[in-house]
């Protein structure tokens, strides 16, 4: 599941709303890969991108987002990743506030259909790999 999730190029292929996503820099810190990308995200009529810094620590299971630029006031989300078995605990953590205090009414209202798109399409982005890796 790290795995998936640290490969942020691929997310417009699987995540919902997310039109397009590239990668502006990359280095290392340690064992640390950091990143600056941009993303894009629609929904219908509405396009919007940001630019957020992005701390892959794979030693730790660890990977955190921070907005750097774009439509919010703050923006971040934390991932940690718990090897249980044969399987894989996944924790989230977001945070946002966005500049726009009806933009923020609106998502605020959609949020929890909005996390339960993104939970499904990380777990079925899950099995397809799964599934093609035992072919």
């Amino acid at each position: 599941m790290y795995g998936i999730v640290a490969d942020v190029e691929r997310y417009p292929e699987f995540v919902p709303w997310c039109t397009g996503l590239r990668v502006l820099e990359r280095g290392k810190v340690g064992m640390c890969e950091i990143m600056l990308a941009e993303t894009i995200v629609g929904y219908r009529a509405l396009r919007e991108h940001y630019t957020s810094r992005v701390v892959l620590d794979p030693q730790a299971r660890t990977i955190d987002v921070t907005q750097t630029q774009g439509p919010f006031r703050r923006l971040e989300n934390h991932w940690r990743f718990t090897p249980e078995g044969e399987a894989c605990r996944v924790d989230f953590s977001i945070v946002f506030e966005f500049r726009n205090a009806v933009l923020g009414m609106v998502a605020n209202a959609a949020l929890g259909r909005v996390m339960m798109r993104m939970t499904d399409a990380f777990e079925a982005r899950a099995k397809k790999l799964s599934e093609q890796a035992l072919q």
